[in-house]
């Protein structure tokens, strides 16, 4: 602020500033002027889409969308089947697509929606401990049982239906009626654009921290998929899920999950000829679109 000459100030009026309730604040020259304090009731803000964080991070280099899904086309020349990714920097915005409208079955991926339409409906703390166990079972160990009763108490597929619009879903849908075995929620259809929009709706949810924690915990064995674009160190939440079709014996093989809490990814792929190759197909394409956002840092010598 400039200095002001002692002659320009005039002390009856600093005296009546001083008796008037209010701040100082500077005006748009640059001069002190008193701003009244008006108290106000708080009014909470409402997000009704939860939207990137902007940060500043220039090591950060764009996404070469053209470059990447050149790179990707090139990796699944050999690998026949359907295929779909999305991948997106919670922090910055940046995003990746694949094929990112084709609809696909969810499998097991479809429990981490199930858990988040039950959240919605009922807090946590207040759910019956079987209710609570069905649900770690469920994406810890990826229980079909414990998922048809929580798929029961939601609403089977209008409750799923309800969380979809109540999240912005656009291509996600059930099937009614009652499970044989997963063909109910297993065989719901979604696509990788749908599956990151509920992953980016945790961080909102008042329980979200609940499931993001049981899907840290999933069991060694099933934490392949996402986890491959992890760099050392990272934490990892993820769901994977897995499906046999009975006409023609070929597999759905999927994963979606968040990386360090800031890279939302989800891949579908459905025609694998095995388990085992859909899996690598998954991890090969998250390795590939992640190495496109970001480099992990070098692993110390010695």
């Amino acid at each position: 602020m400039p200095t002001m000459s002692p002659r320009r100030v005039v002390l009856p009026l600093l005296v009546a500033l001083a008796l008037v309730p209010g701040v100082l604040s500077p005006d748009v020259r640059g001069k002190a002027v008193p701003v009244p304090v008006k108290v106000a009731a708080v009014v909470p803000q409402v997000w009704p889409d939860p939207r990137p964080v902007p940060e500043s991070e220039p090591e950060d280099p764009p996404v070469d969308r053209r470059r990447l899904t050149a790179k990707v086309r090139r990796y699944l020349a050999a690998r026949p089947g359907r295929v779909s990714i999305t991948v997106e920097d919670l922090h910055t915005g940046r995003v990746f697509r694949f094929a990112s409208g084709r609809i696909l079955p969810t499998a097991s991926v479809a429990k981490v929606g199930i858990l988040m339409a039950l959240l919605v409906e009922e807090r946590w703390a207040r759910l019956p401990r079987s209710v609570r166990r069905d649900a770690e079972v469920m994406i810890k160990v990826s229980d079909n049982k414990a998922a048809d009763r929580l798929w029961e108490r939601i609403g089977r597929d209008a409750g799923l239906t309800r969380v979809g619009k109540r999240f912005g879903l656009r291509s996600t849908t059930a099937v009614p009626g009652m499970c044989v075995d997963l063909y109910c929620w297993g065989i719901t259809r979604t696509t990788t654009d749908d599956q990151v929009r509920l992953l980016k709706y945790l961080p909102k949810m008042k329980d979200g921290a609940v499931v993001r924690r049981l899907m840290r915990q999933v069991v060694p064995e099933q934490k392949w998929g996402v986890s491959a674009g992890a760099c050392a160190g990272e934490r990892v939440a993820l769901k994977n899920g897995w499906l046999k079709h009975v006409a023609n014996d070929l597999w759905a093989i999927n994963s979606v999950g968040l990386i360090a809490d800031r890279y939302a990814v989800a891949v579908l792929t459905e025609d694998n000829a095995t388990s085992e190759a859909g899996i690598a197909k998954v991890e090969g394409l998250v390795k590939r679109v992640l190495a496109g956002f970001r480099s992990c840092p070098a692993k110390p010598r010695g």
